[in-house]
């Protein structure tokens, strides 16, 4: 096998090698030196030799790329099944009934949230990455499909508004897949629903709202909201993208009441309310507005209060009465 445009070394091995790698080509011999000996080396090379006496045993791999550009295959046919079951779930409709972004730049929004889901589940993770959707036969297996260029020129037309109608949206998703497929099973007797911040690191320095948290790490934080129970795998209900010098507990309290809703429309605590929903968290989201948000909505709490307040908490003296 050889490589192309290259000339292939045609040289015997000498029986007894000098103990240096390289190649000798004299000061009379032409460039490359394809056609002369190699052998291993054991000794250090001197600059003031004359001629060229040694060669680099290794380089830095070159990049390489690899393309999908067969039209008969298409790379990521476990596709189909998802989004398969993203129409049956009313994806499509949901999107068209809550989403009203402006015509320049938000055209046809039913086709490409669909197609930016597709995205993700594949393994996109930035705008230039969904031209995956394009490779190979994935066209003849999908419609709709967007270049990338397209779908950047979309997302930059969302407003914080419009971020809030795709909560929604979301949330209608769930609640579809909930009642078609045993994705919150249990939720009717325990449900538990998780609250927590986490800091994801960001590269640059243009980055909009990218600033040092509480764990020193320069990036974005974000809030999460975690449904699960006995029975099934956790799920995200609700989720807010801030800025990462922001207080764990700030926006909390809607986050909350968001999820518990969502939980809530998933079938968590039964249709009568009978079942048993814990409001989950730590000591950051000790506050009066999370606590009022659960028990607005008729849940159970377990949120470890603050060590401020437990210290005084500690001294007080406890007696049967």
């Amino acid at each position: 096998m050889t490589v192309a445009g290259v000339e292939p070394v045609t040289a015997p091995l000498s029986p007894d090698p000098p103990s240096r790698l390289g190649c000798w080509a004299g000061r009379n011999a032409r460039m490359p030196c394809c056609a002369k000996r190699m052998w291993l080396a054991k000794d250090t090379f001197h600059p003031h030799q004359e001629g060229i006496r040694e060669m680099q045993d290794s380089h830095a791999p070159v990049e390489v790329s690899a393309v999908f550009d067969d039209p008969n295959l298409v790379s990521c046919a476990g596709l189909a099944p998802v989004l398969a079951l993203a129409q049956r779930c009313g994806l499509a409709e949901l999107v068209a009934g809550k989403l009203t972004l402006p015509t320049t730049g938000g055209a046809n929004a039913p086709l490409k949230v669909p197609a930016l889901v597709a995205g993700m589940v594949a393994g996109a993770d930035s705008i230039n990455d969904m031209d995956l959707l394009r490779h190979g036969g994935m066209d003849r297996l999908f419609t709709g499909i967007r270049a990338p260029s397209t779908m950047g020129t979309f997302l930059r037309a969302f407003t914080f508004g419009h971020v809030r109608q795709l909560d929604s949206v979301a949330a209608g998703l769930l609640t579809g897949l909930a009642a078609r497929t045993p994705l919150l099973a249990g939720a009717e007797q325990v449900c538990w629903v998780d609250i927590d911040d986490t800091i994801r690191a960001t590269d640059g320095y243009a980055k909009q709202g990218a600033g040092f948290g509480y764990s020193g790490v320069k990036g974005l934080n974000a809030l999460l909201a975690i449904v699960s129970t006995p029975l099934s795998r956790p799920v995200v209900a609700a989720t807010r993208l801030r800025a990462g010098k922001t207080n764990s507990a700030r926006g909390a309290s809607r986050l909350v009441a968001d999820a518990l809703t969502t939980a809530k429309a998933c079938g968590a605590g039964g249709p009568g309310g009978e079942g048993l929903v814990v409001l989950r968290a730590e000591s950051a989201f000790y506050t009066h507005d999370v606590i009022a948000a659960a028990r607005r909505a008729k849940v159970s709490f377990s949120i470890m209060p603050t060590f401020a307040l437990c210290r005084p908490w500690a001294g007080i003296r406890w007696q049967a009465g």
